[in-house]
């Protein structure tokens, strides 16, 4: 719930899915793995800096093993707690390691199903216009680039959306840095435009920086560059390693979980020994592989228990968590709709504090659907009132109710009923409970996602805010259009 003071989170974390004794077993062999295996860090100041910590640093093969007490001194010193603000303040998010749950939407598809029904590649437009259709979405807390747009250069592209949710939202999101400080230097120029200055930016990051690790047990140099940059400049980072459970970890969920563990800890221990306090939330995008397909099964039963043991695991270090995967299926139909329910609300169950890519991706983040946006956002409001549970208050009881109403009497009137209307019950916006014959005659039969359509094209037509006057849009436009050419040189050099 929005508010003029920042987000109402939802309270998770009624389910457990881990006893306090495998969590201890998952952390010894978190810590049997990085004292005797290591990880692989690709990158000679990151080398140094760990050896002058208390790592035993192998420099040939770039080998990092961390010893317990080292790793558990450098994560206590990454702050538990970590405010994502928006531009707008009626949206700040307060994130620790609590079981509060927030929503952030899709994520970087390649390609839409457009309002036509039309299988195509995405556009700069679709992006635009999907996060006008997502700035309206009550469960969303947070922001993502719904769509990766395929006709513009690739090479740089997140500049291009860096400033596109820049110019055409206000809560909190996630940017993509490009793998070099000049990327979050040009970010932060960008922001600037609409903050002031670079250090208001800084004293209020409303951007939050996605970090990828390589499974398994892999830091490569572009991943600790903007690591580091982020330290330095007090830009909180999703330090997230996307496992393969079955590919790139073992086939087990508690494998995957000790092997996610392993990189998110070990780079969150970087971190603070490069820029002790550097904001850092622990972040996994991971699933089980399916072995028929060999595509990632995101919302596979077990996909969704990684994620739930995983944020036990955060939380236990005392670190907010963020995860979660998007539905397989390819149509907004029943398949996508069970499995979007079934997994968010494993996740909130489970206090993941950031449900991820939870707004209107299909095909494990490859497609964005219009419709699937307004689906998704009443599939979290229904699970989001199951997570709030009961109210056994006496005043919600009624039994002064009883005596008003009395034997063989109605409640439909009484003053009880009316007091808890709206606190008891879930409002849906697009569920349709009315008998065939008003469902018929007000619709015209239309099922969930026709009448969704029909909704889409409405806000599409009526929301059209302007969040950045026109002179200071350009300006962001003009940095974004350098900074893309500057970062498709840079990634020539360097290939």
């Amino acid at each position: 719930m929005i508010t003029s003071s920042g987000v109402v989170p939802v309270k998770g974390g009624q389910t457990k899915v881990l006893s306090g004794d495998q969590i201890i077993d998952l952390h010894a062999a978190t810590v049997e793995i990085l004292e005797e295996i290591g990880i692989k860090v690709l990158h000679n100041d990151a080398l140094e800096i760990m050896e002058g910590n208390g790592c035993i640093v192998d420099h040939d093969k770039k080998i990092v093993k961390v010893p317990e007490d080292v790793l558990m001194k450098f994560v206590e010193k990454a702050p538990s707690e970590i405010m994502l603000c928006g531009r707008d303040p009626k949206y700040d998010v307060r994130l620790d390691a609590s079981d509060n749950v927030y929503v952030m939407g899709g994520a970087g598809a390649l390609h839409v199903i457009d309002l036509e029904g039309n299988y195509r590649p995405s556009t700069l437009q679709d992006l635009r216009d999907l996060t006008r259709l997502e700035d309206t979405l009550e469960n969303m807390d947070i922001a993502h680039f719904l769509v990766t747009p395929q006709d513009i250069p690739q090479d740089g592209f997140m500049m291009i959306t860096f400033a596109e949710m820049l110019k055409n939202q206000t809560r909190n999101f996630y940017a993509l840095v490009g793998g070099c400080r000049e990327g979050l230097n040009y970010e932060l120029e960008m922001a600037s435009v609409a903050a002031g200055s670079v250090e208001e930016v800084k004293k209020r990051p409303f951007f939050v920086a996605g970090l990828c690790i390589i499974s398994p047990l892999t830091q490569n140099s572009e991943f600790i560059e903007e690591l580091f940059a982020c330290g330095e400049n007090n830009i909180p980072a999703y330090v997230e390693s996307d496992a393969l459970a079955g590919g790139t970890t073992p086939f087990t969920i508690a494998g995957t979980v000790v092997e996610i563990n392993a990189n998110v800890l070990s780079a969150i221990a970087l971190a603070q020994m490069a820029n002790p306090g550097a904001p850092c939330v622990y972040a996994s995008s991971s699933g089980i592989l399916d072995m028929g397909s060999l595509n990632l099964a995101g919302s596979a039963p077990e996909s969704t228990l990684i994620h739930m043991a995983q944020a036990q695991m955060a939380h236990h270090y005392g670190l907010p968590y963020y995860g979660s995967n998007t539905p397989d299926s390819k149509m907004p139909d029943v398949q996508a709709g069970y499995e979007r329910a079934l997994h968010v609300l494993g996740c909130a169950m489970a206090g993941v504090n950031i449900i991820h890519v939870a707004i209107g991706n299909l095909e494990m983040m490859a497609l964005a659907n219009y419709e699937q946006c307004l689906i998704d956002n009443e599939i979290l409001g229904a699970a989001f009132r199951m997570v709030r549970g009961v109210d056994c208050s006496r005043e919600a009881i009624g039994v002064d109710a009883f005596r008003e109403v009395g034997h063989s009497g109605q409640f439909l009137d009484c003053k009880h009923t009316i007091d808890f209307l709206r606190k008891e019950r879930w409002e849906p916006g697009l569920t349709d409970r009315s008998s065939w014959d008003s469902w018929q005659s007000r619709t015209g039969g239309k099922d969930m996602r026709e009448r969704a359509k029909v909704k889409v094209r409405e806000i599409l037509k009526t929301h059209n805010p302007v969040y950045i006057d026109e002179k200071k849009a350009e300006e962001i436009d003009k940095i974004a259009s350098a900074a893309q050419k500057e970062m498709a040189n840079l990634r020539k050099k360097n290939s």
